[in-house]
């Protein structure tokens, strides 16, 4: 009876720590943090985390007027306003003078003008600047770390947010990278193993392992001129596409592909960044960016995957060839030292009495 009871007991214990919704809840934590660490989960994450800070960048940085907005539109005023009293003063009377000082207020509206260009004025408010599309271009640019350069926040509440968005986006951008590349490898190689079967057949690829007759299929490596003609179709893509759009030349549009790719970010040219387009509305420039950035990005890690494979394949046959050679050497001189020896003491025993 004290048996059957204890059985009881703990059965009804498992059922209530099965049913206990805490450990559900972990259960589902669990399920989803693996998830998420997987291509898919990687991918959809990022994808999430950029619509995130793109929103929140919005936010932030439309909270507060640019001061160079108003600090232009002042020296525009106070400019006409001097033009008008030289006007007044010297137009009827001395037209040299009028000359002279109109150049000398043009010459300073021009330079302060200048300076606020420099410390970043181009003519549009903040709702103007940070549109959807480019705070997704913005948010790409900082977790990637091509950093363009073209936005840049404005506030201080701005500047602490990058911070803390780029401490929490470059790593994991650095596991999109890798988990993307690990598809994209995978899958072309699988691609480049069905056309080789394809073109060269099914016979050619089958050998005889040493030892039996069991046959073994030949390890097929995606060379490296396949990559190269992989991220190089990429690029002139980009390259047409980009050139067509913005108006570049094929050189400028090239120039700006690589080093994106590359992920050197100069930010001279950056598609969708003059002011027509933004007060146009014409964003979709820079959310095709985007997407060409994050795949680009993909098969950047694709091709040092496979070419990482190709060298440390290399690698090793020049290692055994290296090995097969030495042993050989090493055999010949053993046996040409061998053979010296066996003549040394063959003469020995001749001439010896």
């Amino acid at each position: 009876m004290n048996r059957q009871r204890s059985s009881v007991r703990s059965r009804g214990s498992s059922s209530t720590t099965t049913s206990d919704p805490r450990e559900k809840v972990k259960d589902c934590c669990r399920k989803f943090i693996a998830f998420m660490c997987t291509q898919v989960g990687v991918g959809g994450l990022i994808v999430v985390y950029a619509l995130v800070g793109a929103a929140s960048f919005m936010s932030i940085e439309t909270q507060e007027p640019n001061p160079l907005i108003e600090y232009v539109s002042v020296l525009r005023r106070n400019c006409a306003a001097e033009l008008w009293d030289v006007t007044e003063q010297n137009n009827l009377f001395n037209s040299s003078i009028w000359h002279y000082e109109a150049d000398v207020v043009l010459k300073r509206y021009q330079d302060d003008l200048a300076d606020a260009i420099r410390r970043g004025y181009d003519g549009r408010t903040p709702e103007e600047t940070w549109i959807f599309p480019a705070a997704l271009m913005f948010c790409l640019a900082v977790f990637t770390m091509i950093g363009y350069g073209n936005m840049v926040p404005r506030t201080a509440w701005g500047k602490g947010a990058t911070v803390i968005y780029a401490t929490f986006g470059i790593p994991l951008y650095i596991l999109y990278f890798m988990n993307m590349g690990k598809v994209l490898a995978s899958t072309f190689k699988w691609l480049y193993t069905w056309l080789h079967e394809c073109s060269h057949g099914h016979d050619d690829d089958l050998a005889l392992e040493d030892g039996n007759g069991v046959p073994q299929r030949k390890r097929i490596i995606v060379p490296t001129t396949a990559c190269l003609w992989v991220i190089t179709i990429y690029i002139a893509t980009g390259t047409i596409m980009f050139a067509e759009w913005e108006k570049w030349s094929y050189l400028d549009s090239a120039y700006f592909c690589v080093t994106s790719l590359c992920k050197i970010g100069i930010g001279d040219l950056v598609p969708g960044a003059n002011i027509l387009d933004s007060q146009s509305g014409k964003p979709t420039k820079l959310v095709i960016n985007f997407v060409y950035m994050l795949l680009g990005m993909g098969l950047v890690a694709m091709c040092y995957i496979l070419m990482r494979e190709e060298v440390r394949i290399k690698m090793q046959e020049i290692k055994e060839d290296t090995r097969l050679c030495l042993e050989d050497m090493s055999s010949k001189f053993a046996k040409c030292f061998g053979t010296g020896k066996d003549a040394q003491e063959d003469y020995d025993l001749n001439v010896a009495p």
